[in-house]
């Protein structure tokens, strides 16, 4: 399977079904995020503020199999470093 790319406004989530383990951390630690009963199941866009996308980040680095990653958006990166 191919890794998926979700957009959101201040990360983005990509996702591999390939190699997902189903240990449901991300549906567990952020619904709103993670919601297996929609399509698209992950929506980045409800991590909106700097603080929600911090916890996005944690959520997804408890990811067990390495099915999500966090890609960052380089210009908020270069944002911040301003």
């Amino acid at each position: 399977m191919t890794r998926k790319h979700y957009l959101g406004p201040i990360v983005d989530v990509s996702f591999d079904g390939a190699v997902c383990a189903h240990a449901a951390e991300c549906v567990r630690g952020m619904p709103a995020v993670f919601d297996t009963g929609r399509r698209p199941w992950i929506d980045p866009g409800v991590a909106t503020t700097p603080e929600l996308a911090e916890r996005l980040r944690t959520v997804v680095g408890r990811c067990p199999s390495g099915a999500l990653r966090i890609e960052e958006h380089r210009a908020h990166e270069q944002r911040e470093q301003q």
